[in-house]
């Protein structure tokens, strides 16, 4: 894995996701509530973006069907999706977030 700065923190408000593509690799950065999070935006379910979807309380779910993932661990949290997607440890140093990708 890499360190790879990505953005400045100032372009992730709160509750918000920003969608990148790094290396040809689809990443969504998830700010909720002051805490980044670096995932695959990709649901394991209908491989849809998870661009857009509603952050809540440390979870995110897919704008397609609603299929709710754990933001610190990639987890499926119900149905529709069964399989995790990917994280990546994820941090603010200077301003700029940062991923290990």
């Amino acid at each position: 894995m890499t360190v790879t700065p990505l953005c400045p923190i100032n372009d992730l408000p709160d509750n918000a996701t920003l969608a990148l593509c790094v290396a040809g690799q689809p990443i969504l950065l998830v700010n909720d509530g002051g805490t980044i999070h670096a995932i695959a935006n990709e649901c394991s379910h209908a491989f849809m973006p998870l661009e857009g979807g509603r952050v809540r309380n440390g979870w995110i779910a897919c704008p397609a069907h609603g299929a709710r993932f754990d933001l610190a661990s990639g987890e499926s949290l119900g149905p529709p999706a069964r399989e995790a997607i990917a994280t990546f440890p994820a941090w603010v140093e200077d301003g700029l977030i940062y991923a290990e990708l």
